[in-house]
């Protein structure tokens, strides 16, 4: 059974690689930017739920923005940073470090660190301890940050 769960995730980050490539530059960095502002709006509901309790705790609510969180975070979002992605293309702008270009292998931890991370997340969240998912929600958002501090330009 491992073996057929291995296949189909090779399949299908291969079916993410090669849908990624057939896009453009602008539309690789204008995707990939997408998916991590509804990541981060997705946090901001967990933040305002579990941490600050500006809004009221709603089960539900946090457990679809924590799936929605882990599913970006494993969705090989890693294919839009193809070639050509590093630097602004007309009015698509980027923040992003050419050095994550030359350091794919540590890039490739940090994004299964935050897999990782985002997968307890959910897994928190579908628990409903908020205590936990506060310490969950935290390690997400060091994931967050090591990629950020490294490869992100101000």
């Amino acid at each position: 059974m491992k073996s057929v769960i291995t296949t189909l995730a090779g399949s299908a980050l291969l079916a993410v690689s090669l849908s990624a490539a057939a896009m453009d530059p602008a539309d690789q960095i204008e995707t990939r930017q997408a998916g991590f502002s509804y990541m981060a709006w997705n946090m901001g509901k967990l933040k305002a739920q579990v941490i600050d309790g500006s809004v009221e705790y709603n089960q539900q609510q946090v457990e679809a923005a924590a799936n929605t969180i882990a599913a970006i975070a494993n969705s090989g979002i890693g294919a839009l940073f193809g070639p050509g992605t590093d630097q602004d293309i007309g009015d698509v702008h980027t923040r992003v470090d050419p050095a994550l270009f030359e350091n794919m292998q540590d890039v490739a931890q940090l994004a299964g660190n935050m897999g990782t991370a985002a997968n307890t997340l959910a897994e928190k969240a579908a628990a409903g301890d908020q205590s936990e998912i506060r310490v969950a929600f935290g390690e997400v958002g060091k994931t967050c940050k090591a990629c950020h501090d490294k490869y992100r330009l101000d």
